[in-house]
Parts: C-alpha cells; sequence; structure tokens
C-alpha cells in the first residue's frame, strides 16, 4: 500500500469515529443522565385512587422522562399544600376546594392536571332505610368526618331538593373518620363520604346503600383531585413540570384501559392493599380519570370559575379568588 491509500485510509477512519461520537452524543436522552430525583406527597395512604401513579412508576415512565419519582404518604394531609408551596416536595395530589382555599390565603400553587374529574363526595343512606334523596333526612342525624367544605356541601344539597331551611332542618353530627361504623350502629342515618370507597366498605359487610353524589344534587362540578406544583418550580423548571405529567398521563392512560392490571402491579409494591376493596373502587374510578373531551388531565376554566364563586357564596371565602391563575393547561396540552 502507497504512502497516499494509507493517508486516504486514515482519513476515512477518523470520518467515522467523528461521525460515531457526534451521533452518540446526539441520540443521549434523559436516562443516560443522572435522573432527577422528585416526591410526590399523596392524599394519604396508598390506594386505588394512585394506580396510575404506581404504573408510571414501576413500569418506568418517569425513568424514560429522566425522573426518580418518589411517592410520599402524607403524616398531615392537610399540609400537603403547604410542602409544595415550599419546595420540600416537587408535586403533590391536592384537592380542587383545597387549593381555591390555599390561593385564597397567599399559598403559590398550581394545578398542573385533573385525575379525578368528578367529585367523589355523597351523601350515602342504607338501602334498607328507604332514603334515596336528601329530602328524605329532614329531621333525621346525617354523620360527617368535621371538615368546613362538608357544612354547604349538604345545605347546598338539601335545598336543591326542596329543603328550605337546608342544614337548619337536620341533625348535621361530626363522628370524625368513623363514618362506616357510625351508619351501620345505627348511630345516624346517613354519612357523607365517597362514593367510590366508603360505598365499596358498606357492600362489603353487607348493607347495600343509596347514593346521592354531591354534583347530581345542586353542588356545581368540580375536580375531585388534581395534581399540583408551585408556582416557582413553573417559572424555573418546566422541563420537570412537562416530563412529569408526560409520564403521569402515560401511567394513568394505560390503568384506565386495564384497571384491574394496574391496581394488581400496585399490591406487589403495597402488600398491605385490600383487593377486596380496591378492585372495585379502581374501576369505579377509571372513567373519572378521563375529560368530556377525551384529554386525560384536562380542565375547565368554566368550573374553576363557578366552583370558586359557589364557595365564596356560601362563606367558605372571605374575598375573591382569581380562579384562572390556579390551574393551567399548559402540560398536559404539551403532552398529547
Amino acid at each position: 500500500m502507497n504512502k497516499q491509500l494509507l493517508i486516504g485510509a486514515g482519513a476515512i477512519i477518523l470520518l467515522v469515529l467523528v461521525a460515531v461520537s457526534f451521533l452518540t452524543k446526539d441520540s443521549e436522552t434523559p436516562t443516560t443522565k443522572e435522573p432527577t430525583k422528585i416526591s410526590v406527597v399523596l392524599d394519604w395512604f396508598p390506594w386505588s385512587a394512585h394506580a396510575g401513579l404506581h404504573v408510571a412508576k414501576e413500569k418506568g415512565y418517569f425513568a424514560e422522562e429522566g425522573l426518580d419519582v418518589e411517592l410520599r404518604v402524607p403524616s398531615d394531609p392537610s399540609t400537603i399544600l403547604q410542602t409544595v408551596a415550599s419546595g420540600r416536595d416537587d408535586f403533590g395530589l391536592s384537592y380542587q376546594p383545597d387549593l381555591i382555599l390555599g390561593r385564597a390565603q397567599g399559598v403559590p400553587v398550581v394545578s398542573v392536571a385533573a385525575l379525578v374529574q368528578h367529585p367523589m363526595t355523597s351523601i350515602m343512606t342504607l338501602q334498607s332505610s328507604g332514603f334515596s334523596r336528601p329530602r328524605d333526612l329532614v329531621g333525621r342525624k346525617l354523620g360527617h368526618a368535621g371538615f368546613p367544605f362538608n357544612t354547604p356541601v349538604v345545605d347546598t344539597m338539601l335545598k336543591h331538593d326542596g329543603v328550605a331551611g337546608g342544614l337548619d332542618d337536620i341533625e348535621f353530627v361530626t363522628v370524625g373518620f368513623d363514618v362506616v361504623p357510625a351508619l351501620i350502629g345505627k348511630q345516624v342515618d346517613a354519612i357523607l363520604g365517597y362514593w367510590v370507597l366508603e360505598s365499596i366498605l358498606l357492600e362489603k359487610q353487607g348493607f347495600p346503600v343509596n347514593i346521592m353524589r354531591a354534583e347530581q344534587n345542586g353542588v356545581p362540578d368540580y375536580y375531585e383531585f388534581v395534581f399540583v406544583t408551585n408556582e416557582e418550580k413553573i417559572a424555573n423548571d418546566p422541563d420537570i413540570v412537562q416530563r412529569f405529567v408526560k409520564a403521569v398521563k402515560r401511567g394513568y392512560e394505560e390503568a384506565a384501559a386495564d384497571p384491574q392490571a394496574a391496581i394488581q402491579l400496585m399490591k406487589q409494591v403495597n402488600p398491605e392493599l385490600d383487593l377486596s376493596v380496591e378492585s372495585k373502587g379502581v374501576d369505579l374510578l377509571a372513567p373519572l380519570w378521563k375529560a368530556d373531551n377525551g384529554v386525560f388531565g384536562w380542565q375547565e376554566e368554566s368550573r374553576w370559575l363557578e366552583f370558586a364563586q359557589w364557595m365564596k357564596d356560601n362563606g367558605l371565602l372571605s374575598q375573591d379568588v382569581d380562579a384562572r391563575k390556579a390551574f393551567t393547561n399548559r402540560f398536559v396540552e404539551n403532552a398529547r
């Protein structure tokens, strides 16, 4: 081989090496870099509402977005907005009413995706009682956990069904979280709870119930669960927010397509999960994970405005709140 051929061969090899190096660098993805650690504080202990999060985590959808996600059970659910606002937690699972109250108090949190598109709150009575609508409870006892939000919900439902005095015409009893034993033990004639949870617990014990859903009885439709982060993260780390929403969307769409597979996956990492309850619960919840327009996470401005006004009209807010700033569809749109 002469000198010119050697030089030519060397040049070709050098070009190949440069091209390979360039292509390797260009094909780097978030998964080849050190993953970004983020924490997500849940509303409470693991249950069927968290199915899509576990799908995203266990099947590697968060990892594909370069995220190392910790799903954290709160020691006190009332502090979720505060820990997210302060940055202790990057994201949280909260409630539309709580988010509006928080913003009224200056807590800089924003909903970046709606999880449960409609209220789960409802009045429940034993079928054996014959009480099937709110006005049947006039003169009766209704047990609840004691949250301030419960008061206008029940008052609105009663008045919507023709009970002029609203709460004044029933006995509103605080029983804490023991609403199921209170109803079974006939300490109360009705309870306020989640129709996707307490109704299952009651039927499991042989007590089928009548369900009166809040949004079907005068309470404006609202988002029961929303994913929240703080304004600073949206401004300074929008890429992390986008990747989180993208993975969550993927996880919940898969969970909605096969709820039982999702709950079985949850059981593998949460052995304490009661499948006799959560298998039924996830089937009830799955249809609520998709908006009317078919897009996971979508939020309607009108629903935020109407519900904020209802909260003010019912004394939950002492001042106006710009509900438009409480949510954004930006990240859901970009994840489509």
